[in-house]
């Protein structure tokens, strides 16, 4: 491969020659780094959450939250990242991140900054929770990140025993959640890795039109098409949304695709195959949003 390309799998580089960007998404592709910085371990030391996304010993793809005080996850070497904790004891990756090791992407989202983090590796158990072997760390902008205020800024500790509920497609409530919500993450793999992200925009941004169906536009964002380059080459994916303010998670999986227009935009569909719920899976409480300035009117279906 041509190294000023190294960053992207076939996946990535189809998209963005599809979309004429290669260029644009060559240059990006030079923050994507090997190592934590100083900047980064700082970083890292100040957050309360990590959205981890792996697939559980099916194969199935998922994104999960793990939350602690500020200091349960840092940088322990340029290449290692210590985490304190772990996911809920119902969470459909415990099992898999307790056996380990376990190829895992991971994104640390700070919503009182708009800041955020990437960073894929390989995940191991520990006496105290998890490490993670950094292999690919860089940062996003701002974009599309709705601003709230943390009400317990220390975290909360513990396991979290809230109950569990397992379906195989959402329930009236849940639909209702999703269209409200302003964010979600998107955990997405190859045979080169796994990656989690994120998606924000105003409610209704994520349209569900069944009980087992989502979608949502693709927003303009840096061009490296990490996650739609993954899709293109596996259809595999996993979301995550939060009640920000109850604690409550909602896990996702299935299978998504990239649906293209002919004036240039795009939408992922993504097809539901199993739902867990998890009542106060999260000790953390958040404000309402202010939402981005960057987010689009919300368009009505075609």
């Amino acid at each position: 491969m041509d190294p000023y390309q190294q960053p992207y799998h076939h996946g990535s580089l189809a998209v963005q020659r599809r979309l004429g960007v290669s260029d644009q998404a060559a240059h990006v592709g030079r923050s994507i780094g090997d190592g934590i910085k100083p900047v980064a371990a700082a970083f890292l030391g100040l957050q309360p959450m990590l959205v981890l996304g792996a697939a559980d010993p099916a194969g199935r793809m998922w994104a999960s939250l793990l939350s602690g005080p500020p200091g349960f996850m840092r940088a322990t070497g340029a290449h290692s990242v210590s985490v304190t904790g772990r996911v809920h004891r119902a969470d459909p990756l415990a099992g898999a991140l307790a056996a380990g090791p376990l190829p895992v992407g991971t994104i640390v989202l700070d919503p009182r900054t708009r800041r955020r983090m990437r960073l894929g590796g390989t995940a191991r158990p520990s006496a105290r929770g998890l490490v993670i072997e950094a292999e690919r760390v860089f940062a996003n902008c701002p974009k599309y990140l709705q601003k709230r205020e943390l009400y317990e800024p220390d975290g909360g500790g513990g396991e979290q025993t809230g109950a569990a509920r397992r379906a195989g497609q959402l329930d009236p409530g849940q639909q209702e959640f999703i269209r409200a919500a302003d964010t979600f993450f998107i955990a997405t793999g190859t045979p080169d890795g796994v990656d989690a992200s994120h998606r924000g925009g105003n409610p209704g941004f994520v349209r569900v039109t069944s009980p087992t169906t989502l979608s949502w536009q693709d927003y303009p964002g840096n061009a490296m098409f990490l996650t739609l380059g993954n899709l293109e080459a596996d259809p595999r994916a996993g979301l995550l949304l939060l009640d920000w303010a109850g604690g409550t998670t909602l896990q996702l999986t299935g299978t998504a695709h990239t649906d293209y227009s002919d004036t240039g935009g795009r939408s992922t569909v993504f097809t539901v195959e199993e739902v867990v719920q998890t009542e106060a899976a999260s000790p953390l409480r958040w404000s309402a949003p202010e939402y981005s300035p960057a987010n689009p009117s919300v368009q009505a279906p075609l």
